[in-house]
């Protein structure tokens, strides 16, 4: 970790930007968030998008009454419009995307929505406490809002969720507006690609595990992009003793003079870190003296759930929360007020004495390894994009918790491979069917694999596009797979008393 000055300030870019033509890459959320601001600071703005359905039209229609054009279908993302000075990318556009070559033949600057805001933030704008990793990012982010609200703070929980991260900040600049006193910031890797010149008040990389290695093209490029998130941190880098990658991330960083590195951890913290004591949650790094000296946080008890993925999140949290300043009873205040996002490690119900668990967010195998180890006999539901994924070091590590494996989706097959290598006496049921009806067959031979005290666990180590929306609509379809289970269950013997 090296220090260097801080080029911290955004300063305002909105007068800079008046005349010049921008090329938004993306009508999504993001990007209509982004077209829409730089329309009304006075750019000349162009929206592609290589979808031309009837969302994207309705939305071209709402920017075209802020005077943003939008270029829409299979060839509007092969050139780039004429006379473009900037390009404003979504979060998942690719870097060999032929726009963004087309933008470094014409001496384009390509940057991303997050870059923008951080360029659109004024004097005494609010600072930043951000928060990336494979897994656990947004429960982190929740979990450190909370407590900063605890702590009587103006703050929201942006960036990877939530309101868009420019409409936050242009709406702290308007005139007569309450600004917040800090932002909690999610960032995925794919924003961090894009915003070179992000600088954080403190920051905190959860795990690095391979992810999204299709769009980077390497697990060092993936790692190289998370690292990002500690250039120029002012007060902390945040890591996870655990995984000794993170602490790299903090070695390589250019941070600002004085800034420290404090590691996280489930056992018992040395001196800089914050971790683990007898059920309670313990800071070593942010006391008068931390060789000698440590302050209670909270109970672990106090976290639901109490999972051990949770409880690190919990800690990088409040590493972070307690780098600005925030008072130990906040920390612990705000983790008895977090409650989980859907779809992360939920309990849907017991049915004949089996846990049904839904975490159908877990969609790559590090996410997916943090929740099979929350339970001592699960069956196990996987399947879907792999994403360039490996099962194997998932499976080796989990092969002795498993009851049985049902399994679906475009690449089950990958991880009927890892299961054949690492846990050949598991049963392994593979569902052929692609719609998503698919989930109510995985849910009734699940049940038929399990025994009273196992979790039938959807953690499905992949992403869920090939046969459901998105994560949400996946864990939703289990759910209402296990309530009709339940309710089956029910009517039977009330059936057999008549």
């Amino acid at each position: 970790m090296t220090s260097a000055a801080n080029p911290a300030t955004g300063g305002r870019t909105g007068g800079d930007l008046a005349g010049r033509r921008v090329t938004v890459a993306g009508i999504g959320v993001s990007g209509v968030s982004a077209a829409r601001a730089l329309a009304r600071l006075g750019a000349h703005v162009t929206v592609v998008d290589g979808s031309d359905g009837e969302p994207q039209r309705a939305r071209a229609a709402e920017l075209a009454a802020d005077g943003a054009a939008a270029r829409l279908g299979a060839d509007a993302t092969s050139t780039l419009p004429e006379g473009t000075e900037l390009v404003v990318t979504s979060p998942g556009w690719r870097p060999d995307s032929p726009l963004f070559a087309a933008a470094e033949a014409a001496g384009a600057e390509v940057i991303g929505d997050v870059e923008l805001a951080w360029r659109l933030r004024g004097p005494g704008a609010a600072p930043w406490l951000a928060v990336t990793g494979t897994n656990g990012k947004t429960s982190t982010v929740r979990m450190l809002a909370a407590m900063l609200d605890a702590a009587g703070l103006r703050t929201e929980a942006v960036g990877n969720i939530g309101t868009p991260l420019v409409d936050v900040v242009l709406a702290d600049e308007a005139p007569g507006a309450t600004p917040h006193d800090v932002l909690a910031v999610e960032l995925s890797s794919y924003q961090l690609h894009y915003a070179p010149g992000v600088r954080a008040h403190s920051a905190a990389v959860l795990n690095l595990a391979p992810d999204h290695l299709d769009w980077h093209g390497s697990m060092a490029a993936y790692a190289a992009a998370k690292g990002r998130i500690f250039e120029g941190n002012e007060v902390a880098c945040v890591y996870n003793v655990a995984d000794p990658a993170t602490e790299a991330l903090v070695r390589e960083a250019d941070v600002v003079e004085g800034c420290r590195a404090v590691g996280f951890t489930l056992g018992a913290p040395a001196p800089g870190q914050l971790g683990v004591v007898e059920g309670l949650l313990v800071d070593r790094a942010f006391v008068a003296d931390p060789r000698r000296e440590a302050r209670e946080l909270a109970e672990v008890a106090d976290l639901v759930p109490p999972a051990p993925h949770m409880v690190a999140n919990a800690l990088a949290a409040a590493a972070l929360a307690r780098a600005f300043g925030v008072a130990p009873a906040a920390v612990r205040d705000g983790l008895r007020a977090f409650r989980p996002e859907p779809h992360r490690i939920a309990h849907v119900a017991d049915v004949g004495g089996v846990g049904f668990v839904d975490d159908s967010k877990a969609t790559n195998p590090h996410a997916t390894l943090a929740s099979l180890t929350a339970y001592p006999s699960v069956v196990w539901i996987a399947g879907g994009l792999a994403k360039g994924a490996d099962f194997d070091e998932l499976l080796a590590a989990s092969a002795d918790r498993l009851r049985g494996v049902v399994l679906l989706g475009a690449d089950r097959a990958l991880i009927a491979d890892a299961l054949a290598r690492h846990a050949p006496e598991v049963p392994v049921v593979e569902l052929t069917r692609t719609d998503t009806g698919a989930m109510a067959d995985a849910v009734r031979e699940a049940s038929g694999l399990a025994r009273p005290g196992d979790t039938v666990l959807l953690a499905p180590a992949c992403a869920s596009w090939d046969m459901f929306a998105n994560y949400g609509e996946r864990g939703d379809l289990f759910a209402a797979a296990v309530r009709e289970l339940a309710a089956d269950r029910d009517d039977g013997p009330r059936a057999g008393r008549g």
